[in-house]
């Protein structure tokens, strides 16, 4: 059978709502399946080709942004924040004139989230877990629990505006790229002589990209392109797979298999490397670079145990993906009532990650991140140490808790000085 963006209707679907009004339903995605495009094609081709840099060890890709987008909070400010944050931690990683840093925002789609159950319980009552602002309302009451299709309409008008910001932001950008890069060079102790990055840069860009968690939507904004024949998703530039729906014979397996944008897989420790290697053969047949990101996600304490076999799996399969770490996810503990993650616990990861990289002879082509230009208080730890007291002073996610600003260019820092440690960039791919 012949793929379509509906084939994923015939697969079992983990991680998805149950709309009561499947009439209100079918008109939503009729209206988003008019509606404009998020992405342009060739910018996700690009993408794809700057992904494709990093697999062939030229280049290094900075993916981060928040746990999960609101409708309350959106403001211009906010997604300049991310985008001013994201600038600056990729002009560290760049600051000793090595990679390009390809720079791609958790952004303008990221709405929708994996839950553990299905429901949630408070004294006596039993209501749908919160989801994401796509699917329902935080407020723990029966109206906003209630799974409302509409929802996808604005998630939409938000994205479309956000995307508008990165474009004007970028724009803006241009003009103090010499500022940021001196910036950058002396957080990181470089001095501020000239060249390091040559006389000439391109406008800085950040893409987007999301978890492809709500298939509805994404099938709905999905488009045949036909100069290059192929069906893109257009709700975003990358999107990726979680640790929970990637199951082979899955629905979003199934979806992300027939588009052609470049997907993101979150690999943790109950990967087996003979899954991983049938989960890579169909998503990418066709072992092409820039299409395929494997994000590991385990733990400081697990991460030797799981990511070597992985990894000689990858490069003893040929594969060209590109191996990247997300250090957020595998670290989260609860502290004082609240979850939290200790950044020591998240530098360690990266740092196993670089290690394990180099001894398997694969490229450590990238990083994961869950984080806000906003002065929050959820992470721990940093050289503006925050201890467990401070946790409820500004704890403000709506789901995992994130670094914050000056927590973000500290861990840029510690990947900065990994990366200069390899002496000679990979020449191969993972």
């Amino acid at each position: 059978m012949s793929w379509t963006p509906a084939s994923w209707r015939e697969r079992p679907a983990r991680q998805m709502p149950s709309y009561p009004d499947l009439g209100a339903l079918a008109q939503v995605e009729s209206r988003l399946a008019s509606a404009a495009p998020l992405a342009r094609v060739a910018d996700i081709r690009r993408l794809s080709g700057l992904i494709a840099e990093a697999s062939a060890g030229r280049a290094f890709l900075l993916q981060g942004g928040d746990c999960a987008e609101s409708f309350a909070e959106f403001g211009a400010n906010k997604v300049r924040t991310v985008f001013n944050l994201l600038l600056e931690m990729a002009a560290m990683l760049s600051a000793d004139g090595g990679r390009e840093v390809v720079t791609v925002a958790r952004i303008a789609g990221q709405f929708a989230k994996p839950r553990s159950a299905a429901t949630e319980t408070v004294g006596e009552i039993t209501l749908p877990a919160y989801r994401g602002d796509i699917v329902n309302g935080a407020a723990f009451d029966p109206l906003s629990r209630t799974p409302d299709p509409e929802r996808m309409l604005q998630a939409h008008r938000q994205s479309k505006v956000t995307i508008e910001l990165l474009h004007a932001f970028s724009a803006a950008a241009y003009a103090d790229l010499g500022a940021i890069r001196l910036s950058a060079q002396a957080r990181l102790g470089l001095g501020s002589e000239r060249g390091r990055w040559g006389e000439e840069a391109p406008q800085p860009r950040v893409f987007t990209s999301h978890e492809a968690l709500l298939l509805h939507y994404e099938q709905a904004l999905t488009r045949w392109d036909e100069e290059s024949e192929s069906w893109w998703a257009t709700s975003g530039h990358m999107l990726w797979l979680g640790d929970r729906t990637r199951q082979i014979d899955g629905a979003h397996v199934e979806y992300a298999s027939g588009v052609s944008n470049p997907i993101g897989l979150k690999c943790g420790p109950s990967l087996s490397a003979d899954e991983l290697l049938r989960l890579i053969d169909r998503l990418d047949p066709d072992n092409r670079p820039g299409r395929l990101v494997l994000i590991g996600r385990f733990g400081a304490k697990a991460a030797a145990d799981h990511l070597p076999a992985l990894m000689r799996a990858t490069r003893q399969a040929g594969s060209q993906a590109l191996w990247a770490i997300d250090p957020m996810h595998g670290n989260t503990v609860t502290a004082g009532g609240f979850k939290t993650r200790f950044l020591g616990d998240i530098v360690a990861e990266m740092t196993r990650f670089f290690d394990i990289a180099d001894s398997q002879g694969v490229h450590a082509g990238g990083v994961h991140l869950e984080l806000t230009g906003d002065d929050v208080t959820e992470c721990l730890g940093g050289s503006l140490p925050l201890c467990e007291a401070d946790l409820p002073r500004r704890y403000l996610t709506h789901c995992d808790p994130r670094l914050n600003e000056t927590q973000a260019l500290d861990l840029a820092a510690e990947a900065a000085r990994l990366m200069r440690r390899r002496t000679r960039p990979a020449s191969h791919a993972a």
